[in-house]
């Protein structure tokens, strides 16, 4: 059986502090499978991951004195207040060449877009960043990861293009499925990014996680 892409996408509602067990859960996985873990996101919830990594028996303070886990608040890749393709695809480029000459198997990565696209959200720069991204995933084998997506916080044209822009669709640690909606660039049409089928599918997406995902404490 073929492996999933390692290109997924995570939509969900409600607390985001929902979905910090599984994330940790699986940072916690690639930590012992010699990969470096790199989490962007804001500041409260890189302390949530903090907490949850602690919980699940990770020496936070010694992975993060390897450079073995980066977690990171920072916004480097926004120029004005905008998001930065070119910037971020190069940014995460490097880091998974840093990461193979560091001596690790590759490069696990997950953010929130939300956090990532800041506040001056151009309609279409997300799904050009997804396309390239998986690009980036296409060429480097050693990279893996989770794209984040708040549908509380993203408007829904966003949402859309996070789901067409995604080969699989990450539903819990131990669930993850072929993304029937994926379309790549050569095939997107504006009529498909306008299909009411995918609001559709990111509320049954949410409906999934609620049932999967712990309540926060």
């Amino acid at each position: 059986m073929e492996p999933l892409p390692r290109h997924q996408c995570l939509i969900y509602d409600g607390a985001p502090s929902r979905q910090l067990p599984a994330l940790a859960a699986l940072v916690r996985e690639k930590l012992a499978q010699n990969y470096r873990c790199l989490y962007l996101n804001s500041a409260p919830m890189v302390a949530g991951m903090r907490s949850y990594l602690a919980a699940a028996g990770v020496d936070v303070a010694r992975e993060v004195e390897k450079a073995s886990l980066v977690l990171s608040s920072e916004l480097g890749h926004l120029v004005g207040g905008q998001f930065d393709v070119e910037r971020l695809i190069r940014t995460i480029e490097d880091a998974i060449q840093q990461a193979l000459d560091d001596g690790y198997a590759g490069l696990w990565a997950t953010g929130d877009m939300t956090w990532e696209l800041g506040p001056e959200r151009d309609r279409w720069r997300l799904l050009e960043y997804e396309w390239r991204l998986e690009k980036l995933f296409r060429k480097h084998p050693e990279l893996s990861g989770i794209c984040q997506y708040h549908a509380d916080t993203l408007p829904r044209d966003l949402l859309r293009q996070g789901l067409l822009g995604h080969p699989t669709v990450f539903i819990s640690k131990t669930l993850s499925m072929l993304n029937p909606h994926y379309m790549q660039p050569e095939s997107f049409t504006l009529a498909a990014a306008e299909d009411a089928g995918l609001d559709t599918a990111v509320v049954h997406l949410c409906q999934q996680g609620q049932l999967i995902a712990p309540a926060s404490s």
